[in-house]
């Protein structure tokens, strides 16, 4: 009884596992071999040929993905006066106010990171119930 599917076999055997593929040609030889019937995940690994235990050598970088993430994150700022100017000019999807504290103790919780002055910890500082289980207790 074999361990893989045909699928797998077919796909493996169009695979030489000794050899270094440019990228192009990976990426098209993923594509020929997924069987799957949603979007796969593709890992990619590069050697740079750096030691990473100098300094000078250490390579970090972001990329920013031609479609994103899909998933837009909705922050929530407890600032007042210049802050929340700021903080709204820097395109924060809610100013927490009185109001919005008291929906918040009344269970809302409709965003996803939450960010706070430090002269508003002390109204923060009773919402911990609410926003602490949930990951979303803030920082001064």
């Amino acid at each position: 009884m074999p361990k893989h599917g045909k699928k797998y076999r077919e796909a493996a055997a169009k695979v030489d596992r000794t050899s270094i593929y440019p990228p192009m040609e990976a990426l098209r030889l993923a594509q020929e071999t997924s069987f799957t019937r949603f979007d796969g995940t593709i890992e990619l690994h590069i050697r740079l040929g750096v030691d990473p235990r100098h300094a000078e050598q250490q390579v970090r970088d972001t990329v920013m993905l031609p479609h994103g993430l899909g998933k837009s994150v909705r922050i929530l700022a407890f600032a007042e006066g210049d802050a929340a100017r700021i903080a709204q000019d820097a395109g924060v999807d809610y100013i927490a106010d009185d109001e919005l504290i008291e929906r918040i103790k009344g269970g809302w919780v409709d965003f996803d990171v939450s960010v706070a002055t430090p002269s508003m910890m002390s109204k923060v500082g009773r919402l911990g119930k609410i926003l602490g289980p949930r990951g979303l207790m803030p920082n001064p």
